[in-house]
């Protein structure tokens, strides 16, 4: 498995998704690329953050983010949903 493989299949992987012998090569592939380990931690912090960043929906926005910004993240909240 290349690096570019690896990252194509990384979300598949933390789910459980991935199968078996593709699994094995993904891990294999983790043994031996430090590149890609750090690359997984920071996707998976990336994930855990992205979970945890909207917790609290008291909290005041920071002055440093563009009102245009919240403006779009306050449209597409109210949006329902098209799945």
């Amino acid at each position: 498995m290349t690096c570019r493989e690896l990252t194509a299949f990384i979300a598949d992987y933390l789910s459980g998704d991935l199968p078996p012998d593709s699994k094995i090569e993904f891990e294999r592939h983790l043994d031996v690329c430090p590149n890609c380990v750090t690359y997984l931690d920071g996707y998976q912090d990336t994930v855990r953050l992205g979970r945890h960043a909207c917790d609290d929906d008291d909290a005041p926005v920071p002055d440093t983010v563009p009102e245009a910004l919240i403006e779009a993240v306050l449209s597409a909240r109210s949006k329902p949903s098209q799945a």
